[in-house]
């Protein structure tokens, strides 16, 4: 620190030699107040949660969640917020063992919806109930109907009053008239890291990305300075019906390769899934879904048909490899029932029509790929019985 005092003195002393202006002088010396040594004391980076056991959402700075419309963004978000109050959520912790204040601020949904998913999807994930509601903790503003010059206003003030830990700012996009704007959106962009470093929050920005299903990048000049500006950058994806995945594309400290995927069950909560289960809940997703469009007379597509299975076309019928398919399916001398069979080759194909799954079990069945036999409640069963080894025929050489 004396080191730090001597080196402004002869700055200073320099400075009146040269003959600088007062004006000047102050510069130097606010740009003395920003010098970084190998010896400053810096005031280290501390982060909210970590994700496969690595730190992430830092305090002090901005952090994007980007995706496609209706692709989970604000299910993360209720993760987040969930997480401030409870130890775990899926494979997310929190590292301070207190419970941290979260400060909500809805600028793109109704009123309506916003009070639905904080009564209906966060608090049954936090585990309390509506009556337990931590008011002292838990600041919720939905501010859609307020005109974009007093949104980013708002937002300050709350955040200087409340001091929250974690803000959820859903979304940015709202804060600006205009998206494609640069200079305002610099602004914005330079508001918030200001706002996020001096109240030592981590600010978490909700942005779309732009609507081509090619282009992932972040919707106009605001997406592309706050992923300029942002500490982390986190990307949400859909699969199918009810399967979601939250991957980290940028980081300026600690990478996490992998990606978290989940499913939500029947009550809107998500839950942690093996691939195999997330893959049979696509399945069933798409089994429900063709269902229902059968019913309905409705033509349109459902998800293509693994390419992996496929050889060919007739007479407007898909073919597929079926001693490929049921040997991947099934392991071998284990017995399925009909109903574990048929949805072990569906979930492998994307088959979800009942009746063309039954169609290659039919195929199976004649080529001898699988057998057929009954248990003892006289239901049908299936074996892939163990391949049969070529005879060697052992010769004598003469000689």
């Amino acid at each position: 620190m004396e080191q730090n005092l001597v080196s402004v003195k002869l700055i200073l002393g320099e400075i009146a030699l040269a003959g600088l202006s007062l004006e000047e002088e102050r510069r130097i010396d606010q740009l003395e107040h920003h010098r970084i040594l190998p010896d400053s004391e810096l005031q280290q980076v501390e982060f909210l949660f970590k994700l496969f056991n690595k730190p992430c959402f830092a305090r002090g700075e901005l952090v994007g969640v980007s995706g496609k419309a209706k692709s989970g963004k604000t299910f993360v978000c209720s993760i987040l917020m969930a997480l401030c109050f409870r130890n775990q959520v899926l494979s997310v912790d929190r590292i301070e063992p207190r419970r941290l204040h979260v400060l909500w601020y809805d600028t793109e949904q109704s009123e309506e919806s916003t009070q639905d998913i904080l009564k209906n999807r966060i608090l049954p994930m936090t585990g309390l109930s509506e009556s337990q509601f931590p008011k002292e903790l838990f600041d919720v503003f939905n501010v859609r109907g307020e005109p974009y010059s007093e949104r980013l206003p708002l937002l300050e003030t709350a955040v200087s009053r409340y001091k929250p830990d974690l803000v959820i700012l859903d979304g940015i996009r709202d804060l600006v008239a205009d998206i494609n704007d640069g200079i305002v959106a610099q602004e914005v962009v330079e508001r918030l890291m200001h706002l996020a470093s001096e109240q030592r929050c981590c600010i978490v920005c909700v942005l779309h990305q732009n609507k081509s299903l090619e282009d992932n990048n972040l919707r106009g000049w605001i997406g592309t300075e706050l992923k300029n500006k942002a500490f982390e950058v986190y990307e949400c994806s859909k699969s199918s019906e009810r399967i979601f995945a939250w991957a980290q594309t940028d980081t300026r400290k600690y990478d996490i390769p992998d990606k978290l995927k989940f499913a939500v069950n029947e009550q809107g909560l998500p839950y942690r899934c093996t691939e195999e289960q997330l893959l049979e809940a696509q399945y069933e997703a798409q089994r429900k879904l063709a269902e229902e469009r059968q019913k309905a007379g409705d033509g349109s597509k459902l998800t293509p048909f693994n390419p992996k299975y496929v050889i060919g076309k007739e007479n407007h019928h898909t073919l597929f490899d079926v001693p490929l398919l049921f040997s991947d399916a099934m392991e071998v001398e284990k017995v399925y029932t009909e109903e574990q069979l048929l949805k072990a080759v569906g979930m492998l194909s994307h088959i979800a029509v009942e009746n063309v799954l039954r169609r290659q079990l039919n195929k199976a069945l004649k080529l001898g790929v699988i057998m057929q036999s009954y248990d003892a409640c006289q239901q049908r069963i299936y074996v892939r019985p163990k391949p049969t080894q070529p005879k060697v025929i052992e010769t004598q050489l003469i000689f």
